[in-house]
């Protein structure tokens, strides 16, 4: 009995030993992707302000008159009431 408390003791030993190792594996893996993503995000950074100096400056817009403005769709004016009523009337409706 007092072998199984050791053998245990052992294997727990060395499975906490073997997690430690893989942690510190697992944490230098993670240390280098992130190097390699800040490199390649300053590479990437330093191509794009150069392709954008060594382009020429677009001239900038201004703003013009309401005539470029798209025009809104015009709503019928509505009828009033009183019309409305004539036109039943005339129909022959009763109100």
């Amino acid at each position: 009995m007092a072998d199984d408390v050791k053998s245990d003791k052992a294997s727990a030993d060395a499975r906490k030993l073997q997690q430690a190792q893989d942690g510190k594996q697992a944490m230098l893996d993670y240390e280098a992707q992130a190097a390699a993503v800040r490199a390649r995000t300053e590479k990437l950074r330093a191509l794009r302000l150069a392709r954008d100096a060594a382009q020429p400056q677009a001239p900038a817009k201004t703003k013009t008159s309401a005539a470029k403005k798209p025009a809104k769709a015009s709503r019928a004016k509505p009828r009033p009431l009183s019309e409305w009523l004539d036109e039943r009337r005339k129909d022959g409706r009763r109100d």
